[in-house]
């Protein structure tokens, strides 16, 4: 916490995360417009505000891109300020919500959290049937082999297509696969009224999700991306808004046995 109060205290962090916060997913030289500052000094800034963890970083190629992560900030009103006042740590959950509904960029979702646990607990947490339908409300069930279909069962239904398998397994360091498919068992769980949106969601090409998780201290660090979307669609503003509630619900069943309640 010590780290998360130091990074803020700078008004020069602060613009940054401003700036983030407004358009997440940028690069040092996008960051650098229009500072008085040199580069080398922002570089330094930003180092700052990803060791304390409100910035997380992903390559893209050769460009290295910048994302707010707005944990931190909650977890000093969650406990520590909540303490003392808790209308001011609710203005501060406030804030951390509205970050986190701001686009991370035109095509990918990046969420970094971390979660007292090892790392092959996670990893069985991410993969195993039992555990996903307790924080998720679905079972994803995988040998997780790569090449390896991946089914999705909730509400009753299963949704099982070719297209949805196994891109990448590392245990328990990295894992990714294919998003769901808009099946025809899946369009008969929505509502009448979301038809229209369902079947453009149906034209979109398949997107794709990623786990890597690397040790921190006690804790792990979990980076999600979720990738893969063309600009503008519709599946990935659905995503944006599930996954923060989906990885809390994750860290609360590791760290004290049970997940968020539905």
């Amino acid at each position: 916490m010590d780290a998360v109060f130091k990074a803020l205290a700078d008004p020069t962090r602060r613009a940054l995360l401003d700036r983030l916060g407004e358009r997440n997913g940028q690069t040092l030289a996008e960051l650098c417009d229009g500072l008085e500052m040199a580069r080398q000094s922002v570089s330094k800034h930003l180092a700052v505000l990803e060791d304390a963890g409100v910035v997380t970083t992903t390559w893209r190629g050769r460009e290295k891109l910048h994302f707010l992560d707005a944990a931190p900030i909650n977890a000093i009103a969650d406990r520590w300020l909540s303490r003392f006042d808790r209308r001011r740590a609710a203005a501060l959950a406030d804030l951390q919500t509205a970050l986190e509904e701001t686009p991370m960029s035109e095509t990918d979702f990046v969420y970094t959290t971390y979660i007292k646990t090892t790392a092959e607990a996670l990893w069985t947490a991410l993969t195993d049937p039992a555990f996903t339908s307790r924080y998720w409300g679905v079972e994803l069930t995988s040998d997780w082999a790569v090449g390896a279909p991946v089914s999705w069962a909730f509400a009753g239904i299963t949704m099982a297509d070719p297209r949805q398998q196994v891109l990448a397994a590392d245990p328990p360091r990295r894992l990714s696969y294919t998003w769901h498919a808009i099946t025809d068992e899946f369009r008969a769980l929505m509502p009448a009224d979301e038809a229209e949106l369902v079947a453009r969601m149906a034209t979109e090409p398949l997107s794709h999700v990623t786990f890597e998780i690397e040790e921190a201290g006690e804790s792990v660090r979990l980076t999600v991306t979720h990738g893969g979307f063309e600009p503008g669609s519709e599946i990935r503003d659905g995503i944006s808004g599930g996954w923060p509630e989906i990885l809390s619900s994750l860290k609360t069943l590791l760290e004290t046995g049970e997940p968020l309640p539905r």
